[in-house]
This record gives C-alpha cells, sequence and structure tokens, in this order.
C-alpha cells in the first residue's frame, strides 16, 4: 500500500503553530486552534476537523482506518490526550490524559474525564450526554444542566487562545508550508 501524502487544508480563521505534526490528509476547519506539540496522524484515511475545537498541547489523534475521521464542532481535546475513535460529533470533551480506542464513536456532549481508557473488545457508540470518569471507566448521562455556559465558556477560550497563540508561536497555514 503506498503511502499518503501529506495534504494539509487549513482554514484561513484556524490558528495551527507551527510546531505541531502532521502527517497525511487532514483537514482543519474554521476557528479551530491547535497548540504546539499536538500530533494528528492521518495513516491510513484522512481526518476533518470541524469549526472551533480546541485542542491542547501533547494531543494525539490518529486515524488507522481507510474511513474518513470526521471530527464535529466546538471539541475539546485536553493535554496528553489520545484519540482514535473514527467519529466525533459535537461539544464533546475529551480530558487529560484520558484515551478513546478506535472501537469508540462519540455522538454528541460526551464528556471522557481525565485519565480514563475507554478501549471497548467491540464497536461501540457513546449516547448523548455520556459521562466517563474515574478508574475504572465509570459511565452516567449527564443531565445538559449548565450545557449553555459550558458552551459561551468555551468560545470564550477559544476566542482567547485565537488572540494569544500567534503572539508567542509561529503559524503553519494550508499544504504543508
Amino acid at each position: 500500500m503506498p503511502p499518503i501524502r501529506d495534504k494539509f487544508a487549513i482554514h484561513s480563521k484556524a490558528v495551527v503553530c507551527q510546531d505541531v505534526d502532521l502527517k497525511g490528509d487532514i483537514t482543519i476547519g474554521p476557528g479551530t486552534v491547535v497548540h504546539p506539540k499536538a500530533a494528528i496522524f492521518a495513516l491510513v484515511g484522512p481526518i476533518v476537523i470541524g469549526a472551533g475545537c480546541i485542542i491542547e498541547e501533547a494531543v494525539i489523534i490518529v486515524n488507522r482506518r481507510k474511513d474518513i475521521m470526521r471530527i464535529g464542532d466546538n471539541n475539546l481535546f485536553e493535554i496528553g490526550c489520545r484519540v482514535e475513535c473514527p467519529s466525533i460529533g459535537d461539544f464533546n470533551t475529551i480530558s487529560t490524559r484520558a484515551r478513546v480506542h478506535n472501537t469508540v464513536r462519540m455522538t454528541n456532549h460526551c464528556i471522557v474525564g481525565a485519565q480514563c481508557l475507554v478501549v471497548p473488545a467491540e464497536d461501540e457508540t457513546l449516547g448523548e450526554y455520556t459521562c466517563i470518569y474515574g478508574p475504572a471507566a465509570d459511565r452516567r448521562i449527564w443531565s445538559g444542566r449548565g450545557q449553555v455556559q459550558e458552551a459561551d465558556l468555551r468560545t470564550k477560550h477559544a476566542e482567547y487562545l485565537r488572540e494569544m497563540l500567534p503572539k508567542f508561536n509561529r503559524l503553519r497555514r494550508s499544504d504543508g508550508t
């Protein structure tokens, strides 16, 4: 199988630091922020990242499947998490050092807690508002209470990062430059 050529489509309103490791066919949507030292690897199939996502330091996003890995809008990937799931909806949070395996699909408003390991033996779809927490990866359903405030806070967080990161980091543009 021939290796995938690096091809980056980075929206003009996205902020992607120069020190990000990008491999394969990757599309990054408007308003998305990618911190330095993050890694996005489209090893087999392409990765499409939606609008307004925040990808923090040391995050690793990997697509090992032939299908397109779709990441929706306004998702937060916190420091050191590793994500391989082929489908992620909108407004999800993958917390610090969490790992989500490629047998998981996430819908909307899901939360994977800090250091949680989500590795089901067979394909699984997390329903909306699913929260995974604790060392045993326990689960519960979030009531949705505080959802508007969380969305507002995430929007302000992204705005702040779009303003501050370019002041202290060089930025990357489309097509591998």
